[in-house]
């Protein structure tokens, strides 16, 4: 028996072989070497081949870590299933927005309980009134592996609506269109059209911007409802490769601006929403370095600008000539304040601005002259600008959340000063009272003090036994504001301290944090974190053994830096999307977004960038030692970081890394930058990611 027993596990195992050397052995990519030379210096490119996206060798590549991928996680199956179901729990399966009144109608948008898109509604006269659907997105998706829907703007005569559909990934829509009273799509299906469609006042002309090569937005069309879109009229094209072009109207509907922008620059033209001619009108022509974006009240322009005011202040201009010479200080400049936006209503501004890393909503009454704070009842919150339609009401709407309170919507009465909750975002077993967040600042290495928002279960001790997800970003200006998110529940829950490290390359503390993180300051970024990693490890918040880290697209590329600099540092690394390949990129104008980021990383093609990027460069600095546990993930339509970038990035770490830690790379063959587009399989990919961090680190 035991013989036999023997001959059969033989057998087996002799059957097993080919599939096992396949599937039980990380892929090893061939090394074929590119060469390219730049300022005398020489650069090998084992894996340059790994952008051939045609070639089936590279999709058989790509194939093979999935599934050596998928291999190394079946232990973790059960794990996964489990995690889903959890993150599915937290989730309201059928749940609704609160209506917005927009004449005669209320909008809404609504999920139903098994659907992974939303559904977008209406009710003429009362919220009572009966259903109308008028945008179906599940309908749409219907056979599809991927389907995002965008910018679903109404007509003012709220007959029609325009909306953008991608089913790639690729971030290339289709302008359609639809008829809600007939309930009937139209002819139109435009291609090549980017985010951000603008109608004029009569309710069939259409603005609209297209793409280049690139995939760089640089031209404005205008189209009239029922035409064939090839004889639509071009009224801008931007010829700058380092600017892109939008289009929106104005919260009054009187004005269609169309703005340039480059990361540091801008530039606007107006047209009155009633014209049918394409006599642009120029705000201020483009001067470098200086910003400036455009909100319309009555006879006036409310311009937010940089110039002279490097947190930005707010200028009013006539509209007759809003030309800089008739500029005049509406809200002057606050070195503790960054002012984003202004946002008019008929008799009062609301103004979007960040004080103390808070993002915060003050009104401006323009007829009383009185000005006031939206109020707040917690230390830590952000507040944003909600669904408004409507420009002649006291009325605004305004969304609150914080790191435990979950996103609850208000009417603001800018009369009576009342604010009335209509909604907080029912979290099936949450219990807010169960978890606790506070901020701390971390001294960085230069003195700089790095605020770091905390959140965790009341039961978590400060003992440097806990696990802690420390997650960053650091670039564009852009803040990670403490919201809400459930996802996150399943990590509090088993002990998890979540934190969020605020570093120079973002706008927690104004524009100059930005700028102290950006070009030849790009380290400031990467050494902020470590700092921040090491403060929480000596303090006992964590251990080495338990911190994992997180970031995505430029976040990756933190992510990328820091395990170059500092391996030793943590246990697990999940890299999503990871802008990893610097220097290569950034010296390929054929990319999209290369020649527009050059405000942000420098241009490699001058000597002084090419050196300093090339000292951070992930892809670049992979050297002979240790690195972590890391998961990194990639999309194979991504036109934000090319699926080649991870894909090089970890072929180069499994060819020169001295360590037995897991190294897995996820792609997903049918999406782009942002994963999956349905709501459940997006919660599969977060389960996914825990299961991984829970395997590392050894969590039943």
């Amino acid at each position: 028996m035991i013989r036999y027993l023997f001959v059969l596990t033989t057998f087996v195992i002799t059957l097993m072989l080919p599939f096992c050397r396949k599937e039980c052995n990380p892929p090893v990519a061939d090394k074929i070497p590119h060469y390219d030379t730049i300022f005398n210096d020489i650069r090998v490119d084992n894996y340059y081949w790994l952008r051939e996206r045609s070639s089936q060798r590279v999709i058989d590549y790509l194939n093979d870590e999935n599934r050596y991928t998928d291999w190394v996680m079946k232990d973790t199956r059960r794990l996964q299933k489990k995690l889903f179901k959890e993150l599915k729990k937290y989730l309201k399966e059928d749940k609704q927005s609160v209506p917005s009144k927009n004449g005669d109608y209320y909008y809404y948008i609504k999920y139903e309980k098994g659907k992974q898109y939303p559904i977008y509604c209406r009710k003429r006269g009362s919220i009572d009134a009966e259903e109308q659907v008028y945008l179906d997105v599940n309908k749409l998706a219907k056979g599809k592996k991927y389907c995002r829907v965008a910018s679903v703007t109404l007509s003012p005569d709220q007959r029609y609506i325009a909306f953008l559909i991608d089913t790639t990934g690729r971030e290339m829509y289709y302008l359609r269109l639809k008829d809600i009273g007939s309930n009937r799509f139209l002819r139109e299906s435009i291609p090549n059209v980017y985010y951000g469609v603008a109608w004029g006042s009569d309710g069939k002309t259409l603005f609209y911007t297209t793409l280049d090569s690139t995939l760089r937005p640089y031209r404005v069309y205008r189209h009239i409802v029922g035409d064939d879109f090839k004889n639509d009229n071009l009224i801008y094209q931007e010829n700058d490769g380092k600017f892109y072009v939008s289009v929106r109207r104005s919260r009054s509907g009187e004005y269609i601006f169309i703005e340039l922008n480059s990361q540091v620059t801008s530039e606007v033209y107006f047209l009155k929403a009633n014209s049918t001619t394409n006599n642009l009108k120029l705000i201020k022509k483009r001067e470098y370095g200086i910003e400036y974006y455009i909100s319309h009240n009555g006879d006036y322009f409310y311009i937010t600008t940089n110039k002279n005011a490097m947190n930005f202040k707010v200028v009013k201009a006539p509209v007759n000539d809003p030309s800089e010479k008739n500029w005049t200080d509406f809200i002057k400049h606050d070195s503790l304040k960054m002012i984003y936006n202004v946002y008019p209503f008929r008799n009062f501004l609301v103004i979007d601005y960040r004080e103390d890393g808070l993002r915060k909503l003050k009104v401006m009454n323009l007829v009383s002259g009185s000005e006031y704070n939206i109020p707040s009842n917690e230390e830590v919150y952000t507040m944003s600008f909600g669904e408004n339609y409507e420009y002649n009401t006291p009325m605004l709407r305004y969304i609150y959340n914080s790191l435990i309170t979950p996103r609850a919507v208000y009417d603001f009465n800018t009369e009576t000063g009342e604010a009335i909750l209509r909604k907080v975002d029912e979290i099936p077993g949450y219990d807010s009272r169960n978890y606790k967040t506070e901020r701390i600042w971390v001294k960085a290495r230069d003195g700089v003090r790095i605020p770091v928002s905390l959140l965790y279960k009341k039961s978590y001790k400060k003992d440097g036994n806990h696990s802690c997800y420390l997650y960053g970003y650091g670039s564009y200006g852009s803040v990670i504001d403490p919201r809400f998110s459930s996802n996150r529940l399943p990590l509090l829950d088993r002990g998890f301290l979540y934190a969020i490290a605020h570093i120079r390359g973002g706008g927690a503390l104004g524009r100059s944090w930005y700028l102290k993180g950006k070009l030849l300051k790009k380290k400031n970024t990467f050494y902020d974190f470590i700092d921040v990693a090491e403060y929480l490890i000596n303090n006992n918040y964590t251990s080495k053994d338990k911190l994992v880290i997180s970031g995505g697209s430029a976040g990756g590329l933190l992510m990328g830096a820091v395990v170059n600099f500092r391996p030793d540092l943590f246990k697990v690394v999940i890299a999503k999307v990871p802008f990893v390949d610097v220097l290569n990129t950034m010296l390929d104008q054929t990319i999209p977004l290369t020649v527009i980021e050059y405000d942000e990383w420098g241009s490699p093609n001058e000597e002084p960038y090419y050196w300093y990027i090339k000292s951070y460069s992930p892809y670049d600095n992979v050297t002979n030692q240790e690195y972590p546990n890391i998961l990194v993930t990639a999309g194979l339509y991504d036109p934000r970081v090319q699926y080649w970038e991870p894909a090089k990035w970890v072929a180069k770490l499994r060819a020169m890394k001295k360590d037995n830690n897991l190294l897995l790379l996820k792609t997903n063959m049918n999406a782009g930058h942002f994963g999956h587009s349905g709501r459940y399989d997006y919660l599969k990919d977060i389960a996914f990611e825990y299961a991984f961090i829970f395997k590392i680190l050894n969590i039943k």
